[in-house]
């Protein structure tokens, strides 16, 4: 990896880029959390985004840059649901064409989400890689650019926006804690982080089962793992085993990655609609499960927690109350 690809510059550079794509996220404070906690918590409302989640960051930065310098038919790219309604609505806005390959495992809520933003829609395989597979196709067949989910330099750049927005907002922050899937978000943030205030704790949050960035770094190598349906859908998964950027950076920045059980998320879900009044997908709601299941661990501490997005139907949300008997 070259240092010069990913830095506060090419982070404040993508800030710059993205500004009228992206809200400046409000830091709400969780006076309930810190009840419960003794901590004093702040929840980053990334589900406030125009798209409802983090990836238009990201999204908006790759895109935006390519409409710079190239002359690409459309974009394409593979995703489990909030990167393609991130590509699908900044390709609507620049006016260029999009195709977003998914897994067969994907709710169909994310599907109809998407294809709201005018973009064609190709399902194929049981899990990302097969989806990647597909968006190479395309992108080859069709003269598109291939916009990916995490593993690139202006993606990662475009997600650390995050990062600086917390640091300007709570300069003392003390602990961040991020939803940790392909690793693109935490890179991204971990990057700002660490460059701004050297010495926050960073902590990943991710599923139990088939989370390879954690399985990864447990094992000291990149790892394949399956895609088993988790509430948390947009965070179990495989990442190709030519990883350039996010193995290395979250291994290297980050503290801890931690697994999270599915009841716990659940739980989290109805928390934050009943305590927060927000609207959170599993995703989102993760690292508040993390947090409420760590409890008293984080006395007299500021800490920091991305909610990623809330793109999950009222239908969905029904299903996984009723299911933990949480209705």
């Amino acid at each position: 990896m070259e240092p010069s690809d990913i830095n506060l510059a090419t982070i404040l550079e993508a800030r710059g880029r993205i500004r009228k794509f992206v809200v400046n996220t409000p830091l709400k404070p969780s006076f309930e959390l810190g009840r419960r906690t003794a901590a004093r918590v702040f929840l980053k409302l990334e589900n406030m985004q125009a798209t409802g989640s983090f990836k238009i960051r990201g999204a908006a930065n790759a895109i935006l840059k390519l409409a710079e310098t190239d002359g690409a038919a459309g974009v394409v790219a593979a995703s489990s649901g909030n990167h393609g309604r991130a590509v699908a609505y900044v390709a609507q806005q620049l006016g260029i064409a999009s195709t977003i390959c998914m897994t067969h495992l994907v709710p169909e809520d994310k599907i109809r989400g998407i294809e709201e933003f005018g973009a064609d829609v190709v399902l194929h395989g049981d899990d990302q890689n097969q989806a990647v597979e597909m968006a190479l196709r395309i992108a080859e067949e069709r003269d598109y650019r291939l916009i990916p989910p995490f593993d690139d330099a202006l993606i990662i750049s475009g997600q650390g926006t995050i990062g600086l927005e917390i640091l300007e907002q709570m300069p003392d922050i003390e602990a961040l804690v991020v939803p940790v899937s392909g690793g693109g978000l935490m890179s991204g943030i971990a990057t700002a982080a660490r460059a701004i205030r050297a010495n926050v704790e960073i902590i990943g949050v991710t599923t139990r089962y088939d989370a390879a960035i954690y399985e990864s770094i447990r094992a000291g190598r990149l790892t394949m793992v399956g895609e088993r349906p988790s509430i948390a859908d947009a965070l179990p998964g495989p990442i190709p085993l030519d990883n350039r950027y996010t193995f290395r950076i979250c291994r290297e920045l980050v503290d801890e990655i931690v697994p999270v059980a599915d009841e716990a998320i659940a739980r989290a879900m109805r928390y934050a609609i009943d305590h927060e009044k927000v609207v959170l997908e599993g995703a989102g709601a993760i690292g508040i499960a993390w947090l409420l299941e760590t409890g008293s661990n984080w006395r007299g501490r500021k800490v920091a927690v991305v909610c990623s997005g809330n793109n999950v139907s009222r239908e969905r949300l029904d299903s996984i109350f009723s299911q933990f008997e949480l209705a």
